[in-house]
């Protein structure tokens, strides 16, 4: 019987020798195949009279051939396949280059129809290596619209038409009706075999628009039933309630040497509110580079621990890691006792250095309140006495199975906490645009802050090209001179044969022996030891180094306000975000500071998102404008997503994505456990564990 979960492997059709291919392509099922949609289509709709062919033009052409002869050129070493295709209107040539093969495929005599490019040599107009197909056959391959198919080595689109047309014959009636009845007719969506054969075989344009949409919709209504559970499974936890302490913390942000912006009062007030419920937060504080997120967390923190409970703080890098805890020992210099650090290679709190057994043990016994950390935090070994927030800093950077076990590390507390789950707080640094964070976070709480401490000095930004390169070098001469620092960041550790672009190890001996000989500079990078890092960040700090040449480990965190230099080599291999986090790097301080966009690319796609990061330094706009330039797809990754191409496509339909999300929730109002709708809740078990909302 047919089955949409049968491995091709069974499909008698399939030649054994395509499928490690077809797997390249992320193909394994017959619903794999039938929903790998093509990436864009050819109109070959129309046919043209042969007389009425031009050069340059993609023509259809039906007619006879009356001629058809292989031939070698011994000169190229080309074999080349000529034939003469004639209707009632006149004859042209057509000519395929390296494809022998086609004289076995056509013959003399012949009624075919032919889609191709129009070209001329000294004999004339001719059909060049056009698409072909019997002209008494069904069109597929030409004489319609026809789809175009990624493609890997030994897998042509032609192949893909003439299979997805075989399993669609066997096996269409088999896609069940995801979408409920009533939500396809309010939102005017066609049904899910209509909309999968369409695809792949339209009719017209307005048919791919129409199918399009409603299988992104389909997918984004998958999405927010996920978030829809999740934020149910969420709420209807335990969690232990934090009181408000409004004078703790009045009297605290007054201690601060600075004032807290109007955005961040509001998010410390949104965050302090929902501790004190009964069940866990989840929220994404989401803030610019030097919005002031950390002092925010540490609010939260500090009301967690004067209630008597414990916070852990996980940060993707050593270096982010060991920043945070420098700067809550100087917020928390009344309770330093208190917090500590454990990383890979450190276990310390503010006085001393500790044995990891006995580290371990002031954790479980409660002695440390605010434990901050890396992965390092959600070992086995790691136990927490009464574990109640949870903060993981630029969230992005951690897998969906690393979050969990930090939330759900209450399973290790005392008998008495073990119902509970710790309230949860995200952060990024990294802007995510409206349609974005209502499609991928519908199950969180948002905080923004979006204002940057008062005082700061615009960051001077450029754009370098190779002839102006050694103006640069020279201004940062006399900037060093006056006491400041700079960063130099390189998009590769190391010189690569398959990548280009320069290396931060390479670079950083040039720069030393050649360009800056007389300054002291030192080199970062991710597969560095944690103490080197710390060491050399150190130094860095201390102002004992001039410049520090680094890869993208210095992308988010760092803080070094005496630096006011940021030069980003290869900035065109950089998204805009990304740029915009290297740029907050500096700054930081009262005094003027500058990025220096190095490139060598003369692309005007690369040139107008450069551009967009001298126009705006708000990273809330260049988030939009990186997403506009560069599509979702490589926004936010699709294979990091496991979102489908044709919901991706969809990522700006701020309405869509609405509409998605009111239908499923009503959905899941009317009906938690889906058990009305048997198709949607098999489907949905499935897309759960696929899709990664990070």
């Amino acid at each position: 019987m047919p089955n949409l979960q049968t491995p091709l492997s069974q499909v008698s059709f399939i030649e054994k020798k395509y499928l490690p291919k077809l797997e390249q392509l992320g193909i394994k099922s017959v619903r794999d195949f039938l929903y790998f949609f093509p990436h864009r289509y050819d109109d070959f709709s129309k046919i043209t009279k042969i007389a009425e062919i031009k050069e340059g033009e993609t023509a259809t052409v039906e007619g006879k051939i009356t001629d058809i002869q292989s031939i070698r050129t011994w000169k190229r070493k080309m074999a080349i396949t000529e034939a003469l295709i004639q209707d009632k209107s006149g004859s042209a040539r057509v000519l395929w280059f390296n494809q022998p093969y086609i004289i076995q495929n056509i013959k003399k005599d012949s009624s075919v129809r032919m889609s191709g490019k129009v070209s001329w040599d000294k004999k004339g107009l001719y059909l060049s290596s056009p698409a072909y197909e019997n002209a008494n056959r069904v069109p597929t391959n030409t004489g319609r619209i026809v789809p175009v198919y990624p493609e890997t080595r030994g897998i042509t689109s032609r192949w893909m038409r003439w299979k997805i047309s075989q399993l669609l014959k066997k096996y269409l009636a088999e896609i069940g009706e995801v979408i409920p009845n009533a939500i396809l007719k309010r939102q005017k969506l066609i049904g899910a075999q209509e909309a999968v054969r369409e695809l792949h075989f339209p009719t017209n344009f307005e048919k791919v628009k129409e199918s399009q949409k409603r299988m992104a919709f389909e997918e984004m209504f998958l999405i927010q039933l996920v978030s829809a559970r999740a934020r149910k499974d969420w709420t209807t936890s335990q969690a232990i309630a934090l009181d408000f302490d409004d004078k703790l913390v009045k009297d605290f942000v007054a201690s601060l040497p600075f004032k807290l912006t109007d955005a961040q009062r509001k998010s410390t007030y949104q965050i302090l509110k929902d501790i004190e419920k009964p069940h866990p937060m989840n929220r994404l504080l989401e803030g610019d580079v030097g919005s002031g997120k950390t002092v925010v967390a540490a609010i939260a923190a500090l009301e967690t621990m004067m209630a008597g409970y414990q916070t852990a703080i996980m940060a993707p890098t050593e270096v982010l890691a060991i920043q945070h805890f420098e700067t809550f020992k100087k917020v928390f210099k009344n309770f330093s006792q208190k917090v500590g650090i454990l990383t890979a290679s450190q276990c310390r709190t503010v006085w001393k250095k500790n044995t990891r057994k006995n580290f371990l043990g002031k954790i479980r016994r409660g002695e440390i309140k605010i434990l901050i950390g890396t992965h390092a935090l959600i070992q086995e070994s790691v136990e927490f006495k009464n574990l109640a927030l949870v903060v993981i800093d630029e969230q992005h950077r951690f897998g969906v199975e690393q979050r969990a076990k930090l939330q759900k590390a209450a399973a290790n507390l005392k008998d008495n906490l073990k119902k509970t789950v710790p309230h949860l707080l995200s952060m990024t640094a990294t802007p995510i645009p409206r349609t974005l964070a209502l499609a991928f976070f519908g199950n969180l709480d948002l905080s923004i802050l979006d204002e940057l401490p008062k005082g700061r000095k615009k960051i001077i930004t450029e754009i370098v090209t190779p002839a102006n390169r050694e103006k640069v070098y020279e201004f940062i001469r006399s900037e060093i001179k006056k006491g400041r620092q700079a960063f130099f960041i390189f998009p590769l550790i190391e010189e690569s044969e398959k990548i280009s672009g320069k290396s931060a190890t390479a670079e950083h001996k040039k720069l030393s022996e050649e360009i800056f000989p007389n300054l002291k500079i030192g080199l970062l990078h991710g597969r560095m030891k944690p103490k080197d890092k710390e060491e050399i960040m150190n130094n860095f700090k201390e102002k004992d180094l001039d410049i520090l040449v680094s890869t993208s480990v210095i992308e988010v965190g760092v803080d070094v306000p005496n630096s006011t230099i940021m030069v980003i080599e290869g900035s065109e291999r950089f998204g805009l975000a990304q740029l915009h986090q290297f740029r907050g790097r500096v700054g930081r301080s009262d005094h003027q500071s500058y990025c220096f966009l190095f490139t060598d690319s003369v692309s005007a796609t690369t040139n107008k998102r450069l551009k967009a990061l001298l126009e705006s330094e708000d990273g809330f706009k260049l988030a939009e404008k990186d997403l506009e330039i560069r599509g979702p797809g490589q926004f936010i990754g699709k294979r990091q997503s496991g979102i489908a191409d044709t919901a991706m496509q969809h990522l700006s339909d701020v309405k869509l994505i609405q509409q998605a999300r009111i239908e499923a929730q009503s959905l899941f109002e009317f009906d938690p456990k889906l058990n009305q709708f048997p198709i949607l809740k098999n489907t949905l078990e499935k897309f759960d564990k696929e899709i990664h909302l990070e």
